[in-house]
Order: C-alpha cells, then sequence, then structure tokens
C-alpha cells in the first residue's frame, strides 16, 4: 500500500510513532523500543526539545569536530550549490583535493585513495585489493575485533556480533589479541608474536594474503597492544611477504591524539581504511589508502572495485574542511591534550572504586574494565 508522503508537522510524538512503524532500528528487537528524538545538536550537545544531553561518545566515535562546525556547514552548502553528484568516472575538485589531503597526512608513502560510504565498505575493498595484489586468498584477524556489519567485514570482526552472519566469507583465520590486562601474554609483545607466527606456519604464510587489525581495538574492548607489538607483526609481514592493513575507522583523525593510531608506533602500513572522523560524520565517506607499490600494481593491473557514490562530493567537501579545520584549530594536539585529562579522571574514578580492575587509553579512546 502506498503512503501518504504529505508534509507532516514534526511533533517528537509523531516521530516517534513513524519511527516504530516504518524504521529498523540496527542491533535491536525492533519491539517496544522508544527512542529519544534529537531536534538539533551544537558542539558537544544533542538537543530534544528543552532538553540538553552531553554526547559523550562523539556519536558512534566519529564526530570528532562537534556538531555542526560551521566551516564543514557551509563547505557542504557551497558544493550543494555547485555540484550535488557526478560519477567516480569523472575527475571532480573536491574528491581530488580530499585524496590529495590524505595522503599528506597519513603515514609513509600511502599515497592513493579508493573512497567508500563508510567503514565496513573500506574494510571489503581493502581484502579485495589485497588479495588482487598478492594473489593470496587468506586474511588474518583478531578475535576481539570489530570492522563492519556487510558480509565480509562481518565475517572479519571476531566478536559474537558475527554468530549471526555466519558461515560468512571464506579465508579469515584469527588469532588471540595480546590485551596487557587479561590475555595469557599480559605485556609480552613477543609472546604475542610467537602466537601469530605459530597460526601463519599451520595456515601457511604463501596463502596469507593480509594481516588485518585496530591498531587499537574499538568496540571488541579497548584493547591496547602492548608496545612493539605492531612493529612485530609489521616484520613478520615483510618476512613473509605479507600485506598490514591497518583498520583506522575508529582511531583515526585525531582520536587517540594523534592523526593515527598507528603513529603511537611509528608503524606504516600497506593499505589503511577510514571513515568517521574524516569528515566528522557529517556526510557518508570512507576509503581505503595504498601505499605506492600497490597503487603502482594497479597502473597496468584492473582495479576490480568500486561504488556507485565513492568519492561523493557532498561527502569529499566535508572531508577537505573537515582535514582543513584539524590542522588550523589544533584539534590533533588538543585530543592529545584533552586525553591526559581523561586519563587522569579515569585513574582517580579507579581508585575510589575497587571493582575497576583497569584504565586504559590513549587521546581521547579511553576505557575501563569492571
Amino acid at each position: 500500500m502506498a503512503l501518504d508522503t504529505k508534509k507532516r508537522s514534526a511533533e517528537p510524538g509523531e516521530i516517534a510513532r513513524n519511527t516504530s512503524e516504518h524504521l529498523f532500528v540496527s542491533w535491536s528487537a525492533q519491539g517496544g523500543l522508544k527512542q529519544v528524538v534529537i531536534d538539533r545538536a551544537e558542539g558537544s550537545w544533542l538537543h530534544s526539545g528543552s532538553r540538553k544531553i552531553l554526547d559523550f561518545s562523539s556519536g558512534l566515535v566519529n564526530v570528532n569536530l562537534g556538531h555542526g562546525h560551521p566551516k564543514v556547514v557551509r563547505a557542504i552548502q557551497e558544493q550543494a550549490e555547485r555540484l550535488c553528484y557526478v560519477t567516480p568516472g569523472f575527475g571532480e575538485e573536491q574528491r581530488a583535493e580530499l585524496a590529495r589531503l590524505l595522503a599528506e597526512v597519513t603515514p609513509g608513502d600511502l599515497t592513493k585513495t579508493l573512497f567508500t560510504t563508510g567503514g565496513t565498505e573500506a574494510n571489503e575493498h581493502a581484502i579485495r585489493i589485497a588479495r588482487m595484489f598478492t594473489g593470496r586468498h587468506k586474511i588474518m584477524t583478531q578475535y576481539r575485533s570489530f570492522h563492519g556489519q556487510t558480509q565480509g567485514s562481518m565475517t572479519l570482526g571476531g566478536d559474537n556480533r558475527r554468530w549471526a552472519n555466519e558461515p560468512g566469507i571464506t579465508g579469515i583465520v584469527r588469532f588471540f589479541n595480546p590485551d596487557p590486562y587479561r590475555s595469557p601474554y599480559g605485556v609480552s609483545a613477543q609472546a604475542a608474536l610467537a602466537h601469530v607466527e605459530e597460526v601463519l606456519w599451520y595456515e601457511g604464510p604463501q596463502y596469507v594474503a593480509a594481516i588485518l587489525l585496530e591498531p587499537i581495538v574499538g568496540y571488541a574492548g579497548l584493547i591496547i597492544p602492548p608496545a612493539g607489538f605492531l612493529k612485530g607483526l609489521r616484520e613478520l609481514c615483510d618476512k613473509y611477504g605479507i600485506l598490514l592493513i591497518a583498520d583506522e575507522v575508529m582511531t583515526g583523525f585525531g582520536r587517540t591524539g594523534k592523526w593515527f593510531a598507528v603513529d603511537h608506533e611509528d608503524v606504516v602500513p600497506d593499505l589503511m581504511t577510514f571513515a568517521k572522523g574524516v569528515n566528522s560524520g557529517y556526510v557518508p565517506l570512507g576509503g581505503v589508502i595504498a601505499s605506492a607499490k600497490i597503487a603502482k600494481h594497479f597502473d597496468t593491473n584492473v582495479l576490480w572495485a568500486g561504488l556507485t557514490y565513492a568519492g561523493h562530493p557532498l561527502a569529499c567537501a566535508a572531508g577537505v574542511a573537515t582535514v582543513n579545520a584539524y590542522r588550523d584549530e589544533g584539534i590533533i594536539e588538543r585530543g592529545a591534550k584533552m586525553g591526559e585529562l581523561l586519563m587522569k579522571e579515569l585513574k582517580a574514578l579507579a581508585a575510589r572504586h575497587p571493582s575497576v580492575g583497569d584504565v586504559r587509553g590513549r587521546g581521547l579512546l579511553g576505557g575501563s574494565s569492571w
């Protein structure tokens, strides 16, 4: 039956009813859901009528600049007046400029970007590129991890959200995380690396295209690996001709007090995925950026990948404005400074409550275990 589409009032009760009757809400059984209706947002605050709510999680850890940043809003408005959409087969100013800026702020020789509409597609395309480049099929990931919710990226993730999606895609092999608080390896990077190499031996390193991981695990437990683990993984990958893929979807763009979490260990991956903070979540955008060597491979080999909305002009205009704001307003440095305050307060909380077993974090990505 066709729905009546004439303009309706924006009363919160009607919005809630329309949501309940016509909208699926992610990760939830639908019956009985009662959502708070948000009508506007500014800075760190969400507004629901006269109620003011602190957005302490920055949306879904993506609104790194805060809500309603005037430079980003203006960039979207100006781009919408010029050009809302053009296919990825055409050149476009904001798309090209954002790709150039990303090559500047990402580590090492990461140089060429394939844009997507979010983090899950970024990880899907990263493993596809790795398989095309190496001619190998297997991808190794960590058990405590989350890499998105499409078929492939959900299989990449190791936590229990993957169960409903199984069997998923083929070729995914997992290893145990080094968790300084709870894993059997403790703070020993070498013990954790020995475990990874042992898994490699059983799987056949000649069949492994890439090791993909979050440099700091996000939704699956906020786990910071022991010092030296990421560098050791880089060395293992080089030893066996395996690509290292860093999933910086959550940790990128200042969240950890540096541009990217791999920067804390001075590690340069072969492929790096991103989304969320690239434009502070104002318009859906993600991507994967590749090293010069991988980029050169596709000069003479077809890149069998792409999306209708890859590098959407509105999203890229927001991205250009966001990256420039990070630079011009010292946002990355502020994240590091505020992270010191956050850790100080988390440690004070732990000291007052014996049920808190551990606090940890980098920059403004912090958490605790109870």
